[in-house]
């Protein structure tokens, strides 16, 4: 009895650790990526968190709190990034397997943050976008900002490429309506500002 228990155990046991030989590198490179950009992030002289109470969430998409807390409307956005990437990386790598096209996401978006957090790019969006106080995000908000990247790539892995264009196309709906403000318009402000579209943000 103990050699059919035995036998029956042994090749789960053997596809248990075939799966964690097929996850351990990638999950360790993304540590890894996480790591640095920790490190660039603090070396561009970004705060770890909100100074506020908070640490967590906030609805409020112009307030003080959006860009310091782990989530905020904006994080919407990088959920997007990660339908889109997911798509991107199916066309342009298609021969590479799908947790290092993840890990190729996840890193992808960690040098946006970087790019994003540079003092260029933070005095960029306060001359052409409606973010005219922004400082640029805490170290909390890009690790929460990079979460919801790699939500937005599982998801769209989940449900297929025509399904993860409806859900960007919600996303993008939703965010208009709720911020009057999106990815694309995000991109559409930051290399060719249109002073309409800034007015209509600021309700002016």
């Amino acid at each position: 009895m103990p050699r059919r228990v035995g036998l029956i155990l042994r090749p789960r046991c053997r596809n248990h650790i075939v799966q964690i030989r097929k996850y351990f590198g990638p999950l360790v490179v993304v540590g890894l990526v996480l790591i640095a950009t920790v490190i660039a992030l603090r070396l561009q002289g970004r705060l770890w968190a909100c100074t506020c109470p908070k640490l967590l969430v906030t609805s409020n998409a112009w307030g003080a709190e959006t860009s310091q807390l782990f989530f905020d409307p904006y994080s919407l956005t990088h959920v997007a990034h990660g339908l889109m990437f997911a798509g991107v990386l199916a066309l342009l790598v298609s021969g590479v397997a799908p947790i290092w096209r993840f890990v190729l996401a996840v890193t992808l978006e960690s040098l946006w943050e970087i790019i994003e957090n540079s003092n260029a790019v933070i005095e960029r969006y306060r001359e052409t976008t409606a973010a005219l106080g922004y400082q640029g995000d805490t170290i909390l908000n890009s690790l929460g900002d990079i979460t919801c990247c790699a939500i937005g790539f599982m998801i769209a892995r989940k449900l297929g490429w025509l399904r993860s264009i409806l859900v960007f196309l919600v996303v993008e709906a939703s965010l208009l309506v709720w911020i009057r403000d999106s990815l694309l318009l995000e991109i559409i402000m930051l290399v060719h500002p249109f002073t309409a579209i800034k007015a209509w943000q600021l309700g002016r």
